[in-house]
């Protein structure tokens, strides 16, 4: 395929089943990003959204700065690829990091981690609508039951209508961005380096984002359980997890690689529930049992 497309592939280096490594590694960043949803919550309770969504980019970018590996990458980043990497931090940090802050003004920190159980069927039709990569065999069946897992997730929300549905919306939305950036990902951290990637692409998206964040500051106030929220968002949910994510996406590939978001649901209900008392329809608990099916079903290999 040739190099001269914006989108070159999704493939991994390992095709075979996933190695305890690999599911550690997809554990670690499942734990962190749902945790992400309450962090965003508490700070919302003193932040504009868009404070929040360049906060937590700028300080990933500050924390991947300190990482030597991160600071060199594999090569030299080639001229043709700074158009991708410009995209990657358009899709992959700027609108989605934007976009989760807003919706959960509108529904619940638990919901809002459920809902980004979605990912893999976005990423894998991404995949298929681009020429990149096809589902074969047992994933097709692991995307189905995860899709209907999602369905049942969001049924409440969706019967409700109004600030719920606009929320929903919106993450569907940040959704099909992570969708791109997952499969756009892939070859460029095989070539560069997750680290290496992640702070290029943060830096951008750094930048792309002060300006909404700027005009956000009159709506602003300061609570110190927020500004850690943010803290924490920031060095360990987009620094420390989305390096590791990079380094999975280019050894799984993306419909795989993307399943992380799978297993994120049950951090995000049990802590949502526990930490701000959100309430949960039995029917979105269904739904998020059928996703982590799916997970299991589309990590058994091609």
């Amino acid at each position: 395929m040739s190099d001269r497309r914006l989108l070159v592939g999704a493939e991994g280096t390992h095709q075979g089943e996933l190695r305890p490594a690999d599911w550690v590694a997809l554990g670690t960043v499942a734990l962190t990003w749902g945790a992400s949803f309450l962090f965003i919550a508490i700070g919302l309770d003193a932040f504009h959204p868009a404070v929040i969504g360049f906060g937590r980019i700028a300080l990933g970018a500050l924390t991947l700065a300190f990482v030597p590996s991160a600071r060199r990458p594999a090569e030299p980043i080639r001229r043709a690829d700074l158009a991708r990497l410009g995209l990657l931090a358009v899709t992959w940090m700027a609108v989605p990091l934007l976009l989760f802050p807003f919706a959960e003004r509108s529904i619940s920190s638990a919901l809002a981690g459920m809902l980004n159980g979605g990912m893999p069927i976005m990423t894998a039709v991404v995949a298929v609508l681009l020429g990149l990569r096809r589902p074969k065999g047992v994933q097709i069946t692991g995307l189905a039951v995860g899709f209907v897992g999602v369905v049942l997730i969001s049924l409440p929300a969706l019967s409700i209508g109004g600030d719920d549905a606009l929320g929903v919306g919106l993450i569907m939305i940040a959704l099909v961005c992570y969708a791109v950036s997952a499969n756009l990902a892939v070859p460029l951290q095989q070539r560069y380096g997750g680290p290496a990637l992640m702070l290029r692409v943060e830096a951008i998206g750094a930048v792309l984002t002060a300006p909404f964040a700027i005009a956000g500051l009159g709506e602003s106030t300061f609570r110190w359980s927020s500004m850690l929220a943010v803290l924490a968002l920031g060095v360990a949910g987009t620094g420390a997890a989305f390096a590791v994510m990079a380094a999975v996406l280019g050894r799984v590939g993306a419909t795989r690689g993307s399943m992380v978001t799978y297993l994120m649901p049950p951090v995000s209900i049990a802590l949502g529930v526990a930490v701000r008392g959100d309430h949960l329809d039995a029917v979105s608990v269904v739904g998020s049992a059928i996703v982590l099916v799916g997970a299991w079903l589309l990590g058994r290999g091609g």
